[in-house]
């Protein structure tokens, strides 16, 4: 991960920003604590400033797997302050965070050293009961008489820890403003009591905890520099584990709830996508080659050379590797979907197809085959049926930017001009680029003349909020 904080424009901010913070630390406790409005605000620019300086994985079974495990784990809290929102940022750091207004975010890194999908749901859980209980709002005083554009830029720098960090962690005040932003130990224990309840309301394994804690410690390195990011803001220690281990001992393994055991199963899959994605390549092959050297019929190891090899664009092989990963695992549906990725890139599109039809068999609604089904069709020019599959996909939000894009090549295609010109406006107004939106919205509304109905669905969407704008790292 290549972070941007070598102008000298950013320090010199980032040091404002410190001595503006300073300013609200100081106020009275009465002064303290966020609305339910002002924390959802702050939130929406806390996400802003993580999308920026960081690479977010918008890899969609990563996505769609973290955001369904999250989301099933916050239904034991009776009523979510905000809506929860789950990310994954690709970085080898040991580290994970709950930032204000429902934003959570884990790191490649960390997911990397969790061998079951109970470690995950451990630090998740962790996560949401501080947004349930509030934690963060109650450390930020008085942060609108900054700005929350200003505070979510401290707060990101302050949580995801690192290179960003370390301006605002040094000298004695930063060290001070620091201290008032991580959590305390109170904190921590009332995240462990409500993320146990969290996790065996689940169906997972409360004891992963203990294990997921042992591993972050052990990622300590020398030099204080060096500590995991995660121990920062989440002190631990002995008291912490001896309590962990106070709470976790009485518990007893239940039947597996549905849910749970589809997590379950599924997690060995995205483990090795994060792998694939996220080590060097001959690295993450000799993983892989080592997995199946100890069960030959390992599909998660052929799963992972496939991808290593796709990421290479050595489609054969991959197509080779992913192919008989479906033959270990023919209920697969991300080892299929891959399959039929592979196929597509590498030409064989009727292939492809074939294996979506074996996906959706099972699951008609699965968002990522559609996809993939609908590009099929554009390819082969079939652009009526890519047409239908992509607007049923726009009825299934959140939808992807590249939807409407797609669409408006396929509506072009077909002579829908309008309907083109206006999914090119979605396309662009959701990338945050107004003058392309604007541009295309006004072409649609000249060639809808006379239809009031396209009319008001032109405008509809003009007048929509836009999607900040995506900045990507240099």
């Amino acid at each position: 991960m290549k972070i941007r904080t070598t102008s000298l424009r950013l320090w010199a901010k980032t040091v404002t920003c410190v001595i503006l913070l300073w300013s609200f630390l100081v106020q009275p406790e009465s002064a303290r604590a966020l609305s339910i409005e002002e924390e959802t605000t702050l939130g929406q620019e806390f996400f802003s400033q993580v999308n920026r300086y960081f690479n977010l994985v918008e890899d969609d079974f990563l996505t769609e797997y973290l955001n369904s495990l999250g989301l099933y784990l916050v239904r034991s809290i009776e009523a979510p302050p905000f809506p929860f929102k789950f990310h994954l940022i690709k970085d080898g750091s040991l580290n994970a965070f709950a930032g204000p207004g429902g934003y959570v975010f884990m790191f490649t890194g960390l997911v990397m050293e969790m061998d079951r999908v109970d470690e995950l749901a451990a630090v998740v859980c962790h996560e949401i009961a501080h947004v349930s209980s509030r934690h963060l709002s109650t450390r930020i005083e008085q942060g609108k008489k900054i700005g929350l554009a200003t505070l979510a830029g401290i707060l990101a720098g302050v949580l995801i820890g690192g290179p960003a960090a370390g301006a605002i962690v040094s000298g004695t005040m930063a060290a001070g403003i620091q201290t008032q932003l991580y959590y305390s130990r109170n904190d921590e224990r009332e995240a462990d009591q409500r993320g146990f309840l969290y996790m065996k309301n689940a169906g997972f394994d409360p004891r992963a905890m203990v294990s997921v804690l042992s591993k972050i410690e052990r990622g300590r390195w020398m030099g204080t520099d060096k500590v995991p990011a995660y121990l920062l803001t989440h002190p631990t220690g002995p008291e912490r584990m001896a309590n962990l281990d106070i709470i976790t001992r009485e518990y007893t393994e239940g039947p597996l709830p549905p849910e749970a055991h589809f997590f379950a199963s599924e997690y060995p899959f995205f483990r090795a996508t994060v792998v694939a994605m996220n080590m060097d390549s001959n690295d993450a092959a000799r993983v892989f080659k080592s997995e199946i050297k100890g069960n030959p019929k390992s599909a998660v190891g052929y799963f992972g050379l496939g991808l290593v090899m796709k990421g290479k664009a050595d489609f054969d092989m991959a197509s080779e590797y992913l192919a008989r990963a479906s033959r270990i695992a023919p209920e697969s549906a991300v080892v299929l979907r891959s399959l039929a990725d592979t196929y597509q890139a590498s030409g064989r599109v009727n292939e492809a197809i074939s294996v979506l039809e074996r996906v959706l068999e099972k699951d008609r609604n699965d968002k990522a085959a559609l996809f993939l089904l609908a590009g099929c069709h554009q390819y082969l020019g079939n652009d009526a049926k890519a047409v239908s599959i992509y607007e049923k996909l726009v009825s299934f939000p959140p939808v992807k930017d590249d939807v409407f894009h797609n669409l408006g090549v396929s509506y072009g295609r077909l002579e829908k001009l309008s309907l083109a010109h206006l999914n090119f406006g979605i396309f662009f107004k959701k990338k945050g680029e107004s003058s392309k939106a604007r541009f295309h919205f006004e072409k649609a509304m000249e060639l809808a003349a006379g239809d009031n109905e396209m009319a008001d669905r032109i405008k509809k969407a003009m007048e929509s909020g836009p999607r900040p704008k995506r900045q990507q790292s240099r």
